[in-house]
């Protein structure tokens, strides 16, 4: 459920806090990408071999 009144309007992307933004996911519309990975995780990911 999109929270932010920025987001509602424009979109988290068009606004200007978007990089900083630390609940951009959490209030905002933002989505992470489907093939982006947390960097922990590719990080045991290769430990593992």
């Amino acid at each position: 459920m999109t929270l932010c009144p920025i987001a509602i309007a424009v979109g988290c992307k068009k606004c200007p806090a978007f990089t900083v933004c630390p609940v951009k996911g959490v209030i905002g519309d933002y989505k992470e990408p489907d093939g982006a990975k947390p960097k922990q995780q590719a990080d045991e990911a290769s430990c593992d071999k």
